[in-house]
């Protein structure tokens, strides 16, 4: 169950971290006994690496094991390219999905120190953009297409890894791409999925594709017990009531959003460039 952002590394709870669910994988691709691997996805994406390192792994598996892919709620740019090249792809009528393009954050705040904090940056280099991806200043022009031809590379290999995914041209790929959204039914149409159909669609197909008439699951990420769920969360749990008690509802949202803004500063962001709140 992939569910929340995709960042780099191990990531927290909620989180889709590309290096813990690169394991999960390798996990579930080693084990004899694991049979066939349902990848349920819920996320609108995020780091470009992460997804790229899950993408990886699930397309190694596949050549020992069906892997099909179950979308939940939203599978969206990241949530996308990590699943376009199962042996199959379920989706709801209703799953958000597409979004397949690539954007990066480098937020210029230089007026904002001198302003309003009243804060001037000055330091020494050892090359002329050693300090391209700074917040501290704008970016030259040449900077900027520094930064836009590490985008366009990277929207190119995402084309291509749905392209071959999906076997279909690039193209063709790139006619439905371009940051665009679809729902369930339409992207079954577009051929970004196979099938309409639950996470039990999913897994009988899996069953079917391993000729299995007998079996059972194994989850990733392993159920938690009552304690260590409890326990576990404890200090999250406090922080956050601790943030909504002095900020609000609202300032709660703004502090998530900001927090995931930070995050993102930087990196190759293959994620929907909106976030959806359902009141």
């Amino acid at each position: 169950y992939a569910q929340g952002d995709i960042v780099d590394g191990k990531g927290d709870k909620g989180q889709i971290g590309g290096d813990t669910f690169r394991d999960y994988v390798r996990k579930a691709r080693m084990d004899k006994n694991v049979k066939a691997i349902v990848f349920r996805v819920n996320s609108g994406g995020g780091s470009g690496l992460a997804s790229e390192n899950i993408w990886r792994e699930l397309t190694i598996a596949r050549k020992d094991k069906p892997v099909i892919l179950s979308f939940g709620d939203y599978a969206a740019s990241g949530g996308y390219y990590i699943a376009c090249n199962a042996d199959s792809i379920f989706a709801e009528p209703n799953t958000l999905t597409g979004s397949i393009g690539v954007f990066t954050i480098v937020p210029n705040l230089q007026n904002f120190f001198k302003n309003k904090l009243g804060i001037t940056f000055d330091g020494v280099k050892t090359a002329d953009h050693a300090d391209a991806m700074s917040v501290t200043k704008p970016m030259s022009e040449i900077e900027r297409r520094f930064i836009q031809n590490d985008i366009d590379s990277f929207y190119q290999t995402f084309l291509k890894r749905v392209a071959d995914g999906r076997k279909m041209s690039v193209a063709a790929v790139d006619s439905i791409a371009q940051g665009r959204v679809w729902m369930g039914e339409k992207a079954l149409s577009l051929g970004l999925v196979d099938k309409l159909g639950n996470i039990q669609d999913a897994i009988d197909c899996a069953a079917r594709m391993a000729s299995l008439k007998e079996y059972k699951l194994k989850e990733y990420p392993e159920p938690q017990n009552l304690l260590d769920l409890i326990f576990g969360n404890y200090k999250k749990v406090a922080r956050v009531n601790a943030i909504r008690e002095e900020l609000g509802s609202e300032g709660l949202l703004m502090y998530n959003e900001l927090k995931s803004l930070k995050e993102s500063m930087g990196i190759m962001q293959a994620r929907l460039p909106f976030r959806m709140v359902v009141n």
